[in-house]
């Protein structure tokens, strides 16, 4: 695997004033070379109209060649930003200083070409941006840990930190970024179950353990192309459609049986509250039948779904 160097870039400035010096040199030598010419169809008869010429050749070569050559080896770097150094084939250093460079105008402008998404052949930039940038996962449809299709989705906050990595050891690190990311998350989600009676970890209920999984394994799958990883979220979770309304049923089925459960044991607290507090009290002695009737009788008023309508008895109580 590449390994990044850090180079200390060159100041631009300086190699700006030197490439005007020179172009400036270069007209006053075309001037100067001019006016020593002999005159037109004059044969060249001394040293001086020579030199002319020399001066006249050397100044419009030296104009159209050096300043050109030189103004190739400008760069500028933006904060946040890197550029790879390459000459001949041979990796220099990075440089990640900001602002105005010269560099060897011969060093390489691109790291090869790649396939873009149309089909053609572009070229690879290196310049690379270190800023932190975000990734919409599409929505994939997956099973599950146990072989529910699902409908799954993610958000990756990634951003370069080795760009010899992202430049040598990948093709596209952007598109390297992207299919891993697929790749992570349908691992991710057949790991899991969607939802769980146990309390085991589950996609729906256990949101920041997943993510934390999602991040662990995004960041040992792109740590060959020198990105790491800031963030990584599930944006978008929900059974697939053919399944959905069987779910949604077992769910509401689950939620009802939870419910009831839940006034069940309220209702046998209170109704044993009833009895406890009337036989501390002596309000009134039950035998074991009546007891009965009056436990019966409580728990059809608090359990039921709609309200009691009350029976007055106006005989005795065992009539």
């Amino acid at each position: 695997m590449s390994e990044e160097k850090i180079v200390q870039g060159r100041s631009g400035w300086p190699m700006l004033a030197l490439t005007l010096a020179v172009a400036a040199l270069c007209v006053v030598a075309i001037v100067f070379g001019a006016m020593m010419l002999p005159p037109e169809e004059a044969p060249v008869t001394n040293g001086m109209q020579v030199l002319g010429i020399i001066l006249l050749v050397v100044g419009i070569v030296v104009l159209c060649v050096g300043p050109l050559l030189m103004l190739m080896g400008f760069y500028t770097i933006q904060p946040n930003q890197a550029r790879v150094l390459i000459l001949f084939g041979d990796y220099l250093g990075t440089v990640r200083d900001e602002g105005f460079h010269w560099a060897n105008p011969f060093l390489s402008r691109s790291a090869g070409t790649t396939v873009s998404e149309e089909g053609k052949a572009v070229p690879r930039s290196l310049k690379i941006s270190l800023r932190a940038r975000t990734y919409n996962g599409e929505h994939l449809k997956v099973n599950d840990k146990n072989g529910n299709p699902i409908e799954i989705a993610d958000v990756v906050v990634w951003r370069v930190e080795d760009t010899a990595k992202a430049i040598f050891d990948v093709d596209d690190y952007t598109t390297y970024v992207h299919t891993q990311s697929e790749t992570a998350l349908r691992h991710v989600a057949t790991t899991y179950a969607y939802d769980s009676d146990t309390e085991a970890i589950t996609l729906r209920s256990n949101i920041e353990e997943v993510s934390a999984a999602l991040k662990e394994e995004l960041s040992v799958r792109l740590e060959k192309a020198g990105v790491v990883i800031d963030d990584a979220r599930l944006t978008h979770l929900a059974y697939a459609p053919e399944i959905a309304q069987a779910m949604l049923r077992r769910q509401q089925a689950e939620a009802v049986i939870a419910a009831r459960e839940k006034i069940v044991q309220g209702a046998v607290s209170m109704v044993d509250m009833a009895l406890t507090e009337l036989a501390a009290k002596h309000v009134v002695d039950l035998d074991d039948e009546r007891r009965a009737a009056m436990v019966s009788n409580l728990m059809v008023v608090l359990c039921g779904d709609s309200e009691a309508q009350p029976v007055l008895n106006t005989g005795t109580l065992y009539q």
